[in-house]
This record gives structure tokens, C-alpha cells and sequence, in this order.
């Protein structure tokens, strides 16, 4: 009964301490730093724990397979200091004709050309609603309309790659990178083409939701000349890093190298890449991948104190103990991580439930791609859940001040049904995330 209480203990400190930490508002890597200091003096042999955070502390940010996270993050940076992104969309713009909800058919379609070449998600959401929201609202479309498009695209962007935090959940979770990186492209795409139907439907519906906006008139050359231009090179930076993955000529973080470096020479080529544009873009992408660094600190300690306390074993063994099957226990882990992304960011559902998660995992045969793909879509409705959900405060951040709250809560629900859909989608025919990684890399 003692050893049966240990791990409960143990677990109930962990798990429940680091939650109550982020709920009370504590940064994630103090929560993380605080909870593991508590843990290691309690379980891994007082002083003797505490050196060990430390040696786990560098060999956690020497960690080769974390690479990618800078240069991913690295490229958004660059593609929206250097004004590139504003060609996107009016590239994008010139070539969707007179359809229904116009406007945030095309802010779908822009938002995902850059979730092709960023690896940044509040960095598209921000930049998509300062450059579009201002000029839907002035056309007459309700803000509901105009913000959820915005913020459910900004969503995706964790999906396809590059993606910073597609990294992260590999690297922590021990699955291929390169497989969950591609992994999250046709799950992406569905979502993209899901919404553009949801606009166009209820647009065509409700017009005074979106009224009619005029085209540019532009004709032959002049309306290819901005996708041929802006476009299609920089999605050919998005060939460039999934095709040097798939095709095994180079790592992850090889192919995030050559993405950076390529992203560089296409904006030099436009002339676009001032020093000063450079200086903000490393700046940028510094304080991002320093502050994810930090946060990887505390992970590798809370997973073995985890591990050495008990907890971990006696978690799993309690939950395959009660009989469910395996699309039961996928279903309940998918169930906790939605519930936890009302409450808290990412990296946190990531930190608190992957050292459980993945042992369930590896003990039940469940593919580590499908599973991955899974969390990811988990972790990508969380951005969107009211209240706390990163990319609603973010649309709150750049909006103007008629739009509110309520009106912020209410546009991002039909969308958050759609991720839901694609969810359940996914468990019933996991061949959605996994054949195209199993066909491109084997």
C-alpha cells in the first residue's frame, strides 16, 4: 500500500502541482523549473537530484534533434519583416474570383501558403489580422466573419510544416520528426479546404454577414504576375524542406538549414532583405527559440522523476489495467489533452502528459505517426478554446476595439467544430495521417 501511495503521491505532486502553477498563472518554464527543484530533492535524493537537474539541463538544450525550432521559427520571421508576406496575399487575391465570403476565402488560402513557409502560428494570426481584419470590417463583413477565418488559419499552421512546435513534440515524444512533419500536411489541407467551404456556404446563406466586395480589375499577365512572382518561389521553399526530408537527402535539421538559407536568398533576390529587416528577424527568431530552450530545461527531469517515482509506471498499468481498447484509450488520451488546452499553452500539454501518453503508446502498438498527428491536431484546438486560447488573445491583440470578446468566442466555434470533425475523422482512418509519410519517407 506504501509503494501503491508513493507513486500516487508522487504523480498527484508532479502532474497536479505543475498544472496548479499554470493555472495561477506562472510562466511555464518556472512552473516547470519550480515543480521539477521540489520533485528531485523528494525523489532522486536530495542534493544528488538537484545536480542531476542540472546535468539534465545541458544535455536538454545540446539535444541535435532541436535544431530545426530557430531556423523553422528563423524563415516566418523573415518572411513577414521583410513585407514579402503582403505580396502573398495580394498574389493570392488577384486569382480567387467574385465567390461568396471573398475575402476570407482568400485569408484561408494566404494563411495556408504561409503556414507552407513559417514556422510561426501567433506570427501568421497577428499578421493576417493587422493586414486583412482592418479591410474586411471597413467592407461591411460582421466581425464574426472576419476574425474566425483569421484565427482558425493561424491554427493550421501547426499542422503543415515547417513547424516549430511539430519539432518539439517529436523530439520530446522520441517520434520521427521527419514522418510527423509530413504527417500533418493532408490533415492541414482537409482542414484549408474545409473552411474555404464553410465560408462560401454561409456567406451564400447570410450575405450580410459578408457582403459582395469589388475585384481589382485585372486581367492576363498583370493578375499572374504577383502569384508567379511571390508565390510560387516561396512555396518552392516549402518543396525544397519537405522534399530534401522525404527524399533522405538530409535531416530535419538539414532541411530546416537549407529552408532558412533559401528563404534569405529569395528575399535578397526581391531586394527585400535590409539589415535592418535581417537584425529584426534573428531578433525575433532568438527570443522565440530562447524561450522554447528554456521551457525544454525542465522536461527531461519532470520525465524521470516521473519515471523514478513510480508514478509513470503505475499511471500506465492503472489505465491499460481497466480493460478499454486501444481506440478507447487513444479516445480518452485525446479527450485530457482537449481538456487541458482550455487551461493551458502547447508546450505545457505537451510537458504534462507525454511522459504518460508515450509509454501507453509504445505498451499498446499504436502507431507513434497517427498518435502524433493526433496530439498535434489536440494542441491545435487548444490554440482556438475559449477563454484562454493562445491565437483568440492574439486576434484580441491587433483587433480593433468594436470587435469584441464575444464576438472573437462566437466566430472561432464553427471551426473548432470542423478541427473536432477532422479529429474523429483521423481515429476512424488513421491512413489520412500516415500514408503520405510511409509513401515519401518509408
Amino acid at each position: 500500500m506504501v509503494a501503491a501511495m508513493s507513486w500516487q503521491l508522487a504523480a498527484l505532486l508532479m502532474l497536479g502541482g505543475s498544472t496548479v502553477l499554470l493555472l495561477i498563472g506562472m510562466p511555464v518554464a518556472l512552473s516547470f523549473v519550480a515543480i521539477n527543484i521540489v520533485g528531485a530533492w523528494l525523489f532522486l535524493g536530495g542534493e544528488a537530484g538537484l545536480a542531476q537537474i542540472v546535468r539534465n539541463s545541458v544535455v536538454a538544450v545540446m539535444n541535435f534533434s532541436l535544431t530545426p525550432i530557430p531556423l523553422f521559427v528563423l524563415m516566418g520571421e523573415i518572411l513577414f519583416h521583410t513585407g514579402l508576406a503582403i505580396k502573398v496575399i495580394d498574389g493570392v487575391e488577384r486569382l480567387i474570383k467574385q465567390v461568396p465570403g471573398r475575402l476570407a476565402v482568400v485569408a484561408v488560402v494566404s494563411g495556408t501558403v504561409f503556414s507552407a513557409i513559417s514556422g510561426s502560428t501567433i506570427a501568421t494570426t497577428a499578421m493576417l489580422g493587422s493586414l486583412m481584419l482592418p479591410v474586411m470590417l471597413a467592407r461591411g463583413y460582421h466581425p464574426r466573419m472576419a476574425t474566425g477565418p483569421i484565427m482558425a488559419i493561424g491554427a493550421v499552421d501547426m499542422l503543415i510544416p515547417p513547424s516549430a512546435l511539430t519539432v518539439l513534440l517529436g523530439s520530446l515524444s522520441g517520434i520521427s520528426i521527419s514522418k510527423l512533419l509530413i504527417g500533418g500536411v493532408v490533415p492541414g489541407l482537409i482542414l484549408s479546404v474545409a473552411f474555404v467551404a464553410y465560408i462560401v456556404v454561409r456567406a451564400k446563406l447570410t450575405p450580410s454577414l459578408a457582403p459582395p466586395t469589388p475585384i481589382p480589375a485585372k486581367s492576363g499577365w498583370e493578375a499572374w504576375r504577383l502569384l508567379v512572382l511571390y508565390v510560387i518561389p516561396l512555396l518552392g521553399i516549402f518543396a525544397v524542406v519537405v522534399g530534401a526530408m522525404s527524399g533522405g537527402f538530409a535531416t530535419p535539421t538539414e532541411s530546416a538549414a537549407l529552408g532558412a538559407l533559401a528563404t534569405m536568398a529569395v528575399a535578397m533576390l526581391y531586394r527585400a532583405l535590409t539589415w535592418e529587416a535581417l537584425m529584426k528577424s534573428l531578433k525575433g527568431a532568438a527570443a522565440i527559440s530562447g524561450m522554447i530552450m528554456f521551457i525544454i530545461l525542465g522536461a527531461t527531469t519532470f520525465s524521470q522523476i516521473l519515471s523514478f517515482s513510480g508514478a509513470t509506471e503505475g499511471l500506465v498499468s492503472t489505465i491499460l489495467g481497466q480493460g478499454f481498447s486501444t481506440l478507447a484509450v487513444v479516445a480518452l488520451m485525446m479527450l485530457i489533452l482537449i481538456f487541458l488546452g482550455v487551461f493551458v499553452d502547447q508546450v505545457s500539454m505537451m510537458l504534462i502528459t507525454l511522459p504518460v501518453f508515450m509509454p501507453i503508446v509504445i505498451r499498446l502498438g499504436i502507431d507513434p505517426i497517427w498518435f502524433g498527428v493526433l496530439f498535434l491536431i489536440c494542441m491545435q484546438l487548444g490554440l482556438l478554446l475559449p477563454p484562454h486560447g493562445l491565437l483568440l488573445m492574439t486576434m484580441r491583440g491587433v483587433a480593433p476595439p468594436e470587435v469584441t470578446m464575444a464576438h472573437i468566442f462566437q466566430a472561432v466555434v464553427p471551426y473548432i467544430v470542423m478541427s473536432l470533425l477532422l479529429l474523429a475523422l483521423l481515429i476512424v482512418f488513421p491512413a489520412v495521417a500516415t500514408w503520405l509519410p510511409n509513401w515519401l519517407v518509408g
